[in-house]
């Protein structure tokens, strides 16, 4: 089975609404969160709590699909419930919705375990579509984080990585489209976004994606964006 058959299989597995446990110290943030996610007939918020360590309990008691997790929590931090639901093996995906921007915070939180990072200003209908890419396996950083954190890494002046040629080890052959879907990754987009910045199916935008995954040999958006801006290709 091809890795976009076996992906399309793990789709039909995916069981709607979406259960979410927000985790978010301020109440006000809470109710709009829990409000405008339920708008949505395939988002359920199941349970809120204020701290992360009652938090993790309820995460192991409800076993939610996704964890929306505050970083500035009272008491245990995001990263260490994240690092400690990890440790514990639990496979629901977790989305970082913070205020905080900083490099070394989004660096911490992907490496704790994070399948997201949102920054708390995200318009709702962003957030809804965000919990589904995720739920359904995508990886995604708010494209004003990613670009910060992208700047950060050295370019490299011959990009020889883009294309390959007759006899060019350690070359990734990604085709002119594919170039154009790993720039989109760089910043951020989601799937739906890329299939209508170059007007195809969602289904082909995911289909490069998952070619663009197997030819760099990683695993994530993430890590195809970090290794694109290393190697010189964006």
């Amino acid at each position: 089975m091809t890795k976009q058959a076996q992906q399309q299989e793990e789709e039909k597995k995916l069981e709607f609404p979406i259960k979410v446990i927000i985790i978010e110290d301020f109440k006000l943030t809470r109710v709009g969160l829990r409000c405008a996610l339920n708008s949505n007939p395939d988002i359920n918020v199941i349970a809120e709590c204020e701290d992360a360590d009652n938090g993790v309990k309820l995460i192991e008691r409800l076993q939610p699909h996704v964890v929306l997790m505050d970083l500035g929590l009272p008491g245990m931090n995001g990263i260490e419930a994240m690092l400690k639901l990890r440790e514990n093996n639990h496979e629901m995906k977790i989305i970082t919705l913070t205020s905080h921007d900083r490099e070394e915070e989004v660096i911490a939180a992907l490496s704790s375990g994070a399948n997201a990072y949102c920054l708390k200003d995200i318009d709702p209908g962003k957030l809804a579509e965000v919990i589904r890419d995720v739920y359904a396996g995508v990886c995604w950083i708010d494209p004003m984080v990613a670009q910060m954190a992208l700047n950060s890494f050295p370019k490299i002046d011959n990009p020889g990585f883009l294309h390959s040629k007759p006899g060019g080890e350690g070359r990734v052959p990604l085709t002119e489209r594919e170039i154009e879907v790993l720039k989109h990754l760089v910043t951020g987009k989601s799937n739906t976004e890329i299939a209508k910045e170059l007007i195809v199916s969602v289904h082909t935008a995911k289909a490069h994606v998952c070619s663009i995954l197997q030819k760099m040999c990683v695993n994530d958006r993430v890590q195809a964006a970090v290794k694109a801006v290393k190697e010189g290709i964006v």
